[in-house]
């Protein structure tokens, strides 16, 4: 039982350390836009082109990274869509049962899934070290890994997950609070 919360344990810190970085990643992927949108309209009173199709790349690069990487932050935390209206009325004990079902049916299977399929178009984009087609645009290789790379660790927060729904259906008590009572509930 020990080497489960280890292992919860170290997941979740890695997912907090992940969380922080996706958080300055929103603050730049924010002012990428900001400066996208006022170089379009400043650059018309000026003459001059102020964006490119490197910033707009950019800004959908950092888009895609937030939604990606941050997806085993919102599961960790408990902030993922889910219908609560039904399961609040549950008790704690089931709740980790249904926690428990979904995330060996549905959450590790679909994972696992993502990644399989997406190996083959990152192992190709990186083959050829795919651009962009767009005259200034970005590689497009680096984003492509994120994908196997982004469901890689949400696979390993949904592990995290069932190790905890696991200790509250036996009702083994955790040592120390997860990210999911330090942070609040669901959306």
């Amino acid at each position: 039982m020990e080497i489960l919360k280890k292992i919860s344990s170290s997941v979740d810190n890695f997912t907090e350390r992940l969380s922080s970085i996706v958080n300055w990643l929103t603050l730049v992927m924010i002012a990428v836009a900001v400066y996208n949108a006022l170089g379009r309209y400043a650059g018309r009173f000026v003459g001059i082109n102020l964006s490119s199709n490197f910033f707009l790349e950019l800004q959908w690069y950092l888009f895609s990274m937030v939604f990606l990487l941050g997806a085993s932050s919102a599961l960790a935390r408990n902030a993922h869509v889910r219908v609560d209206v039904i399961s609040s009325k549950f008790s704690p004990v089931l709740q980790a049962k249904i926690d428990f079902a979904g995330g060996i049916l549905f959450l590790l299977p679909f994972c696992v899934f993502m990644i399989a399929v997406s190996i083959p178009s990152v192992s190709s984009s990186w083959s050829v070290f795919e651009q962009s087609p767009d005259p200034g645009g970005i590689a497009r290789y680096p984003i492509k890994t994120i994908v196997p790379v982004a469901f890689l660790i949400l696979f390993l927060q949904g592990i995290s997950e069932l190790i905890k729904a696991f200790f509250a259906v036996r009702g083994i008590k955790k040592d120390k609070p997860s990210l999911r009572d330090t942070h609040g509930g669901g959306v």
